[in-house]
């Protein structure tokens, strides 16, 4: 491997639209995005991940295509990243690659035997980029009880903590984890609830788009309270941390039986209005069970939400509600930044997980290094 602080972070999430790829600089206090890229996954390939998400048939041979096609798409993302920087495959030391999440049970579930999976075959990365490959963080933070997620806390604790202030990192990805950061540095975390995962799928259905630009859709709608009402009713909301959850808990076929169950019509911007209250009511809720902080921080796609952020901050005041952007790193590379850390953690034999956040037993070295 070569001694290089280039390290390449590869990121698909729960909306699996596309493959994030960061080129990071971790030469600097503050990792430096040095280019970025994103390659669209398409239609047919992220139908098949969608089935695998779900219970049915044929799901081993379903896999195996989708682990197989995944790695090529991650490596594609990959190479096209070196392109566009005229960087060479030999000067990055390593390549961390999150996977796209199939399935996730995490202990708190009930599970006798947790376990959680991502494809997109590792194996392929390393040989069709020639860059050495560290991939599957999740599982060895679940060997040691732990839920196996969030890991990007450890990340935000390295990269955004502050010895002077009390801040908030709220990832509004598919499913949002917030990282509370006391200044007394007894740092903890974990998923609050949904983020984005069901105002796409909703405006998917109903508009053709794949997200409501800047929320707009959704605030030309009204907040249904008796929907609110039952949304935030949802279990996973009420349990104790350490906790992790994922489209098995958060998908459009629970929204349709809510809605099913209440028999009565609502117009579908109201329908979003609602959804997108949900996601700023559970994660202010989540945060002020945290403390009550000086600065919140977003980052993940909703981050761009303005109709969300502007709720966040109505919800979250006196506290000052921003983009990442503020500290540096832009706040839809966050986690392709985390994970291309997480690689470099485990090249150098260093700890990624946070036991306060996940549960583990202990701290641990993320993930299997696949060699170039």
């Amino acid at each position: 491997m070569p001694d290089s602080t280039l390290f390449i972070g590869l990121m698909s999430g729960t909306s699996i639209d596309a493959i994030d790829a960061v080129l990071v600089d971790f030469g600097t206090p503050t990792p430096r995005i040095r280019h970025h890229t994103e390659l669209p996954i398409p239609d047919s390939v992220r139908s098949e991940i969608l089935t695998l998400t779900q219970p049915g048939d044929d799901h081993i041979d379903r896999m195996g295509r989708c682990d197989q096609m995944l790695g090529e798409l991650f490596t594609e993302a990959a190479n096209q990243l070196l392109r566009e920087a005229q960087v060479a495959s030999m000067d990055i030391a390593a390549i961390g690659s999150h996977g796209q999440t199939i399935r996730h049970r995490p202990p708190q579930r009930g599970e006798s035997k947790p376990f959680t999976l991502q494809i997109g075959d590792p194996n392929v990365i390393a040989a069709k980029t020639g860059i050495t490959t560290v991939a599957d963080f999740r599982r060895r933070d679940m060997a040691l009880g732990g839920q196996g997620a969030p890991l990007v806390p450890a990340f935000h604790k390295a990269a955004f903590a502050d010895q002077t202030i009390d801040r908030a990192i709220l990832n509004l990805g598919g499913i949002a984890n917030v990282t509370w950061l006391p200044a007394n540095g007894n740092a903890s975390g974990f998923d609050t609830g949904p983020a984005n995962v069901l105002m796409d799928e909703w405006c998917q259905q109903n508009q053709g788009q794949p997200y409501d630009m800047n929320g707009e859709w959704a605030a030309s709608g009204t907040v249904q309270l008796e929907l609110l009402k039952r949304l935030l009713s949802h279990p996973f909301l009420s349990q104790s941390t350490p906790k992790s959850t994922g489209r098995e808990d958060f998908n459009g076929k629970w929204l349709q039986r809510i809605l099913e169950a209440m028999e009565r019509r609502f117009e579908p911007q109201d329908i979003q209005a609602t959804l997108l209250e949900f996601t700023a009511r559970s994660a202010a809720d989540a945060i002020r069970q945290c403390g009550s902080p000086t600065e919140v921080y977003l980052c993940g796609g909703g981050a761009l939400n303005k109709q969300l952020a502007a709720r966040l901050q109505a919800l979250l005041s006196p506290a000052k509600v921003m983009s990442t952007a503020e500290l540096g790193i832009d706040p839809k590379r966050v986690e392709g930044v985390a994970f291309a850390w997480l690689a470099k953690q485990t090249l150098t034999r260093l700890p990624g997980n946070m036991p306060a956040v996940t549960g583990a037993s202990e701290e641990a070295i993320l993930g299997g290094i696949y060699f170039a």
